[in-house]
């Protein structure tokens, strides 16, 4: 599954993904009209869910809800660490790294592209 996001300022957009959060680039393309950069994001799965939920997840990471119908999950092994580079990278930090009810500790920011992104760290995974 690829993910294609549109931004308006791709030049900042590729260097937030690609050069700060760390995505491998795969490939890159031009055309007449302009440019495209595919990132390795590593496993994809597509996650369901229905508006209840959505808004139950909204309230655990964020504690309102505020994602809209796209939201992009990143697993790093530092979820605090990681959401402060990508703060001084650009994106707004909507909620600091907290601990999640599927003991996870997950972060949420508003990045290039107009993104949510969850940055999420399982704790099981840490011996926690």
């Amino acid at each position: 599954m690829r993910l294609v996001v549109t931004a308006e300022d791709y030049d900042s957009a590729l260097r937030f993904y690609r050069d700060v959060l760390g995505l491998p680039e795969r490939a890159a393309f031009a055309s007449p009209d302009g440019r495209v950069t595919i990132l390795e994001a590593g496993r994809a799965t597509l996650e369901i869910t229905d508006p209840g939920h959505a808004a139950f997840i909204d309230e655990v990471e964020v504690g309102e809800r505020v994602a809209g119908r796209i939201r992009v999950a990143f697993q790093v092994d530092d979820s605090p660490a990681v959401t402060a580079t990508l703060a001084a990278a650009g994106a707004q930090v909507l909620a600091e790294p907290t601990r999640t009810p599927w003991n996870s500790l997950n972060s949420r920011l508003e990045a290039p592209g107009a993104l949510q992104l969850t940055l999420f760290t399982e704790l099981d995974d840490l011996g926690d």
